[in-house]
């Protein structure tokens, strides 16, 4: 790894010069009188989705009839600007098929989010066909020959457009946009002939920039899997690649220094029940393993309990373990006094509380808890005092454990810095695939001519 780490920064490579040849200044604009639109070319048109287009609503389906084969169920969750999501794939009985009716997928519908994050969109081919189409998926099926698919696919992705559709959406929880709005919203409509070449020149470029951002992505995933490792490396083997080992007895531990005990949580470990006090705010662990205020970090979309029964004092610099999320990662070090569920083991250590974090997220990187749980839950694993005080923790001098929380600091420290770098190009090309998109489905910018 240490080639990421000392590797130049990584430069967006998309070449602009084509954008720049688009630009056409002999081209007479005039105002669309849409305001997310703008100005238009003089020879394109604008017509209502509604004149284009028949909106097709989804079937209602019914989850307690989801079957393991049959027809698969298109919901919100899976549709993706681009891709149709194949995590939890839902199906629904054949006979049921006459019944959902137009809600069965024709090629060349384009499937439009109507709830929750909207406006996500994908155009269907061939092999998405006699799919169904649940309730708040919309699909648009052209009732013209001279509309480009490709083209108004991409009109869908227009971010001023999806602005338009937050603002006319409606909703607390989630938004709901109105499918009449939609339906009567306007559209640039170009000729024909420039349709296809708009659709066909972004399709290339963003392709450019889809494979760029995969490219970061996959950069930034070894980075976190390299971050994991520098922890479990460190507190299971030490710092000195030539120390003297031996077997540990512990199978996710394995060889350790021969200078170190394995001992048990109950012997090293307090768990502690502080009280609260009035002006206390509710504390969080989570799953990236920070534990601070909710208020530092958001407040929106958590449950808020009606009751705080049993809620207890944290300070700053208490050990804390989520005993249902420690399994992902939910363990840190408190950086605020405040109050939190008994869901949270709070901990205390004369050992070097950093250096127990650090071996209790390796548990959990390796999936350690996941096997140790004795029940099955979706997304979370007990994890209570009384497991924590059995387990057997590798414990070195106190010197070697500040020694050891020193070196993870700084190596998590430099890694971080590049995958901050990193997301900030992966942000920036965001927002140039958005910008481009809008700029040539509005005919701001002309496609070359080949």
């Amino acid at each position: 790894m240490n080639d990421i780490l000392t590797k130049k920064q990584y430069k967006c490579s998309v070449n602009t010069e084509a954008v720049t040849k688009g630009l056409n200044p002999d081209v007479e604009m005039k105002d669309s009188g849409t305001e997310w639109i703008g100005q238009i070319p003089n020879d394109w048109g604008l017509n209502r989705i509604k004149y284009v287009f028949n909106l097709v609503n989804g079937y209602t389906f019914q989850s307690s009839l989801y079957a393991y084969e049959g027809i698969r169920v298109i919901r919100i969750s899976d549709v993706e600007d681009d891709f149709l999501s194949d995590k939890d794939v839902r199906f629904y009985p054949e006979s049921f098929r006459s019944q959902i009716g137009e809600a069965i997928l024709k090629e060349g519908d384009i499937l439009i989010t109507l709830t929750g994050y909207l406006g996500k969109c994908y155009l269907v081919s061939d092999s998405d066909v006699n799919m169904g189409l649940n309730q708040r998926v919309g699909a648009m099926r052209a009732k013209r020959q001279d509309v480009c698919l490709k083209y108004a696919r991409r009109l869908m992705q227009c971010e001023p457009f999806r602005a338009e559709m937050e603002l006319s959406s409606n909703g607390s929880a989630q938004l709901n946009m109105s499918t009449e709005w939609l339906k009567n919203n306007t559209i640039p409509f170009p000729p024909l002939s420039k349709q296809r070449r708009i659709a066909d020149f972004l399709d290339a470029k963003c392709a450019e920039i889809d494979a760029l951002t995969a490219d970061i992505e996959k950069q930034i995933e070894t980075l976190e899997q390299y971050k994991r490792s520098v922890i479990t490396e460190a507190v299971t083997k030490g710092l000195n690649p030539d120390a003297e080992m031996k077997d540990s007895g512990v199978q996710w531990i394995g060889m350790m220094p021969s200078n170190w005990n394995c001992i048990r949580g109950k012997y090293i470990l307090r768990l502690l029940s502080k009280p609260v006090k009035v002006d206390d705010g509710v504390i969080t662990c989570f799953r990236d393993g920070e534990v601070t205020l909710r208020s530092n970090r958001r407040e929106e979309g958590f449950t808020m309990a009606d009751k705080e029964i049993g809620y207890q004092g944290i300070d700053v610099g208490d050990l804390v373990v989520h005993g249902m999320d420690g399994f992902a990662g939910a363990i840190g070090i408190s950086d605020s006094r405040g109050k939190a569920s008994p869901v949270l083991n709070v901990l205390d250590s004369e050992q070097n509380k950093r250096y127990l974090m650090y071996y209790l997220r390796s548990m959990a990187y390796s999936d350690v808890f996941t096997a140790l749980a004795s029940g099955i839950r979706v997304r979370s694993c007990d994890l209570r005092w009384n497991k924590l005080a059995e387990l057997l923790y590798p414990v070195p001098s106190l010197t070697e454990q500040s020694k050891i929380v020193e070196y993870i600091d700084r190596k998590l420290e430099e890694t971080n810095y590049i995958i901050v770098d990193k997301k900030k190009h992966l942000d920036a090309l965001a927002d140039y695939k958005k910008s481009l998109i809008y700029e040539y489905v509005t005919g701001k910018k002309e496609v070359p001519e080949s």
